[in-house]
């Protein structure tokens, strides 16, 4: 290992050395504790002494003949006394609420997604609709919380749910090990280490692959502010904070959690390894970044300023996992304003490619829960993302975030009836299927779940049988199959070209519309977010010679009123539509 590069904080290949390293002829354990009076490699109740190495604040210990799988744990005698702690590098770790680590090879697989990785892009200028995922609760062997899908077995039933759904990525709530389900993965105590509730690494890897062979491509959510308290992981590891800071004002989350220290070299080194590791031992094709309002700015508050050294560790580990994994893409959950999140780091941004839209989430679903004669006065609020749209690379997010805690689902939110509720959460998904930005919706959105997410509990996919659900999912289907099959919709999502409003000034009528563009193609949407039908509104087409309907959100075939589409409009130039209460329609401009 390049130690000083460790120290500094400059490598992400500190998992190389550190940990468990299994050969059949003998298994190597390191671990840096550079505070322990000493340290012994537990096995089987079994104490064994190990050796300082480099300069003293490493221990090293090889053990003969060791068999994969045994379990293992570091007891580190420390200013606190004597703790076992998992290794904080190791591949593999026992089910909660065991905690031991696992000798592991890593999973013994080889890819087969050789021309997926090699033709693998950020996805700027292509269709990225993204299923936000929650391994445990997407679908369940049976009614028992400890019941889950293999992640080998989970393959089997989500491929062909997304394609038919049609999402192409798929983004997965951390699967790093954890101790509480309820924490849903964003308390950590295995960062290099898949949770073995859904299995084993090779069974991990092989979902990657079978992903990528049905050409999808899967995001990991990776936490990079916080880890979880529980003594057996990194809090006080050799006895002090190590990772953590030794201060509580900032050294604890407002989650409970203690807080990386990223001014250090070691912790920096840490976490960078562990983000490479994910890309480049099991594939994943970006990473998603819990919190990064909480790197910015000392506890997430503005108001303490900059925290200037966790913000230079993350342009220096985007700017460096951008360069050793080409083509994953980097994604911040960031709720501030601060800017240059998605420029690159040699322009002075941070690096990521894309930022969660947390604006346009919280304005949009406020203004659907108002009732339509309070939509008047706010009839901007669904403008106002477009007046900031520019500043960075947005993705619009409508994520397990919104559908827990009490918040009720995206459906519930809607005002109004249930009938009323499941028309204007049609015309909603049309309206962020055609605002520029990639897609993300957390499992459930396109059943129109009512109940809020249980991780305990499967999707509520008897939903189904009832024909309003079943007219829902069939609308999402198409409306997603759509913004993937049309460049309009997705190639120029950053360019000033590819966005226009046709019209943004009907405050009465509650009428907007939007134009979207590609180098061939061209729609136009226009939405209804009032109770009342509105009749021959004429809106220009951009030139067009002719319209097509693509999808109206009002169609009784998706549970709507509207049995002939077509009588709704006609074209003589310019597009003459009736539009039904709460109803979107698109069109392909010819």
């Amino acid at each position: 290992m390049d130690f000083y590069g460790f120290y500094t904080g400059q490598i992400f290949n500190a998992h190389r050395w550190l940990g468990a390293h299994y050969t059949k002829a003998a298994t190597t354990f390191r671990t840096f504790a550079p505070q322990a009076h000493g340290v012994e490699l537990v096995i089987d109740g079994n104490a064994t002494p190990m050796n300082k190495v480099y300069n003293g604040q490493f221990y090293e210990l090889e053990i003969a003949d060791l068999p994969l799988g045994t379990k293992y744990e570091y007891r580190i005698r420390g200013n606190g006394g004597c703790v076992d702690h998992c290794d904080p590098y190791g591949y593999e770790m026992e089910l909660r609420p065991n905690h031991k680590s696992i000798v592991s090879d890593k999973g013994d697989y080889s890819f087969t997604d050789d021309d997926w990785m090699k033709h693998r892009s950020d996805m700027k200028n292509r269709p990225l609709n993204i299923y936000e995922l929650h391994a445990g609760s997407f679908n369940k062997p049976g009614d028992k919380p400890d019941n889950w899908y293999t992640y080998d077995c989970l393959a089997d039933l989500l491929i062909p749910y997304l394609k038919e759904n049609g999402y192409n990525y798929v983004e997965f709530l951390p699967l790093c090990e954890h101790p509480s389900d309820n924490s849903w993965g964003y308390q950590t105590t295995g960062y290099f280490a898949p949770t073995s509730r859904y299995g084993t690494p090779a069974q991990l890897k092989k979902l990657i692959d079978m992903l990528h062979k049905n050409g999808i491509g899967a995001i990991l959510d990776f936490v990079p502010v916080h880890f979880a308290v529980d003594a057996y992981g990194l809090a006080k590891y050799d006895g002090s904070p190590l990772y953590e800071y030794p201060n509580n004002d900032v050294g604890m989350s407002e989650w409970g959690s203690c807080n990386f220290m990223h001014s250090r070299g070691e912790v920096k080194s840490f976490l960078q390894s562990s983000a490479n590791f994910w890309l480049e031992e099991y594939h994943f094709d970006g990473l998603r970044m819990d919190a990064i309002s909480r790197i910015i700015f000392w506890q997430g508050d503005e108001r303490r300023g900059v925290n200037s050294n966790a913000l230079d560790f993350v342009r220096n580990m985007n700017k460096n996992l951008k360069e050793l994994n080409p083509g994953c893409m980097l994604i911040a959950e960031d709720s501030t304003s601060f800017k240059g999140i998605t420029k690159d780091t040699d322009k002075g941004g941070v690096g990521f490619d894309y930022k969660w839209d947390l604006g346009w989430m919280n304005d949009t679903l406020s203004y659907f829960a108002l009732p339509p004669e309070k939509r008047t006065e706010n009839y901007h609020k669904l403008t106002f993302s477009m007046m900031y749209f520019g500043d960075e690379n947005y993705l619009l997010p409508l994520s397990h975030d919104e559908v827990v805690h009490c918040k009720g689902t995206i459906v519930n939110k809607m005002y109004g009836s249930e009938e009323e509720k499941l028309a204007q959460a049609r015309a909603l998904y049309m309206y962020m299927a055609v605002h520029p930005g990639k897609k993300l919706n957390f499992m459930g959105n396109e059943l129109a779940q009512l109940r809020e997410w249980d991780e305990h509990r499967s999707l509520d996919f008897f939903l189904l049988d009832d024909p309003r659900h079943k007219g829902f999912n069939d609308y999402m289907k198409k409306l997603n199959h759509i913004y993937l099959e049309n460049s309009a919709m997705n190639e120029e999502d950053y360019e000033d070209h590819g966005f226009e409003w046709a019209d943004c000034n009907q405050e009465q009528r509650l009428i907007y519309a939007i134009i979207r563009r590609s180098k061939k193609e061209k729609v136009l949407a226009v939405f209804n977010f009032g109770s009342n039908r509105q009749d021959g509104y004429r809106v220009r087409a951009d030139g067009a010679k002719g319209a097509k309907l693509l999808l109206c959100s009002d169609s009784t075939g998706f549970g709507g009123t509207t049995e002939n589409t077509s009588a709704l409009y006609s074209f003589d130039g310019e597009l003459n539509v009736s539009l039904p209460p709460y109803s979107a329609m698109l069109f392909s401009l010819e």
